[in-house]
């Protein structure tokens, strides 16, 4: 071996060793379209601070995750599929149930490798107990709400004020997106710099009540009512990524800082879904292909469009290698390590993915290839506005009629799955029934984990 070579790789463990480990905002935006912002097509609201940013790294076509909210942030904490947390719906107030006590989180992972972890926004994994709160999950910072579906402006929901600061109720006054805009800001301009962070913001926009500030909503004068002040809302969580960006800027992080940018689920009919066919609460696309993107300059090449299929799962082993954390624990994980697939256009590292609906796994799609193939065996049920579930009825039950029991999709040729092909190709659907069972075999049942 040449004594260069032998220097370089004698100093490969010390070099690792030295380098500062990355600091990790998560963005998480609740409810946001495929084609909502400018990065994935859309036209009509202005996002100009998203869309940067986008460019900045690799926009990822094919990034899968959960139909609504709590399963979404259970498989990014935990890298697991809801058929191994039983986390399949939505965690409602004061349910007697959240993400079980025996799952591992990522802020726990990275808490133990020396992270300081933060939580600025949507928890949505229980509350009825302290144990299921975030202070005892792995963070040690929470400012936010619990549940979705609060006023903007007041913060209740229901009858109840939703607002919080590490466990104890907040009165601070202001728009929601603004007021965890500017926590968020705080926490990195007040982060020590010897010290990696993880800051996870999980927004309640652009989730319904639909309200924004008038401002916001001044360069729609086009759109009325609803559609307006989704515009705004859109508007305001656009100005608060800049924010941060420019908190992270400001703070000498930035050029350090992976930064990863998702919706939670596929929009409601509010959103704009092209070219992708139905909206939250369902499996197919619409409902479980989110906009979403990865930047971390110099690491990250910048403009990208990367069409490998990748789940919400992923990203907790690859977090936690990232921040020479171990992966190491009594429960196995299904996410896989993604950083080459991002960083050396290297090929997804699944050989199928697993879409599973709100009922559990007698509905549920894998996607193997450009394939995706879908089971659709349980009763039809409907998201509705609150995000609970129910039966569904009027258009939700005749839109529910016209799903097939099995059906075969090419998402290359048709992302719309709009052309059945089961029936052409029975030898595939049989290979692709017998992966899908491989998946789903030894599933929890659907249930309330961790419920006393």
């Amino acid at each position: 071996m040449k004594p260069r070579l032998l220097l370089a790789v004698l100093l490969l463990p010390w070099l690792a060793a030295a380098a500062p480990k990355p600091d990790i905002v998560f963005l998480l935006i609740d409810d946001l379209g495929f084609a909502d912002c400018g990065f994935n097509g859309g036209k009509l609201i202005r996002t100009p601070n998203i869309d940067r940013l986008a460019k900045t790294g690799a926009v990822l076509e094919h990034h899968y995750v959960q139909p609504v909210c709590s399963p979404t942030r259970s498989t990014l904490l935990t890298g697991r599929y809801p058929t191994r947390t039983g986390v399949y719906s939505i965690v409602t107030p004061h349910a007697p149930w959240g993400l079980p006590l025996a799952e591992r989180t990522l802020a726990q992972g990275l808490r133990e490798a020396g992270y300081a972890t933060h939580i600025v926004g949507k928890w949505h994994l229980g509350e009825f107990e302290p144990a299921y709160l975030p202070l005892a999950r792995g963070f040690e910072h929470h400012y936010g709400h619990y549940f979705g579906a609060i006023d903007y402006f007041t913060h209740i929901r229901g009858k109840e004020v939703d607002w919080h600061r590490d466990g104890q109720p907040s009165k601070d006054e202001g728009y929601s997106t603004y007021l965890l805009r500017d926590e968020a800001c705080r926490v990195i301009a007040n982060q020590p710099k010897d010290k990696p962070l993880f800051l996870y913001v999980p927004f309640n926009g652009v989730h319904s009540p639909f309200q924004a500030p008038e401002a916001a909503c001044k360069d729609y004068p086009d759109l009325k009512g609803s559609r307006q002040k989704f515009a705004g809302m859109l508007t305001a969580i656009d100005e608060a990524v800049g924010r941060i960006e420019e908190a992270l800027r400001q703070a000498g992080r930035l050029e350090n800082t992976l930064i990863v940018f998702s919706s939670d689920n596929g929009g409601t009919p509010m959103s704009d879904n092209t070219p992708l066919r139905d909206h939250k609460g369902s499996i197919f696309e619409g409902g479980v292909r989110a906009a979403a993107f990865a930047s971390w300059p110099g690491r990250i090449p910048a403009g990208q469009r990367i069409r490998e299929p990748m789940h919400m799962v992923d990203w907790y082993p690859t977090l936690l290698r990232l921040a020479g954390a171990s992966t190491e624990q009594k429960l196995p994980i299904d996410g896989l390590d993604i950083w080459p697939m991002l960083t050396t256009k290297a090929a997804s590292p699944h050989d199928a993915i697993l879409c599973v609906s709100t009922q559990g796994p007698e509905r549920a799609a894998v996607r193997m290839g450009p394939w995706k193939l879908l089971e659709l065996n349980a009763p039809a049920r409907a998201i509705d506005e609150e995000g609970g579930e129910g039966k569904a009825k009027g258009k939700a039950a005749k839109a529910a009629a016209k799903y097939e029991p099995l059906a075969l999709y090419n998402l290359e040729e048709d992302p719309g799955e709009a052309r059945n092909l089961a029936a052409a190709q029975p030898e595939r659907v049989k290979a692709m029934q017998a992966r899908l069972a491989e998946l789903l075999r030894g599933a929890v049942p659907p249930g309330k984990p961790g419920a006393k």
